[in-house]
């Protein structure tokens, strides 16, 4: 790496996108993922939307017993 870079040129923002949704990626481990891969391929669905659905069920879960820690 260098000691020093010249930024005087850049452009501020140039690539932001404000309409843009970051998607995070999840790692689980293996015995998880493993268990997730067969049991979407039985279901024939996406293995993320079985996630997708266990974890909004565990989120009205967390609403049912606290209210205010609902994400909104």
């Amino acid at each position: 790496m260098r000691k020093e870079y010249d930024f005087s040129k850049g452009k501020r923002g140039k690539f932001y996108r404000q309409s843009v949704e970051l998607n995070l990626p999840i790692y689980l481990e293996a015995d998880v993922a493993k268990f997730l891969r067969e049991l979407a391929q039985a279901k024939n669905i996406a293995l993320e939307s079985i996630v997708n659905d266990w974890l909004r069920q565990d989120i009205a879960l967390i609403g049912e017993r606290f209210p205010q820690q609902t994400p909104s």
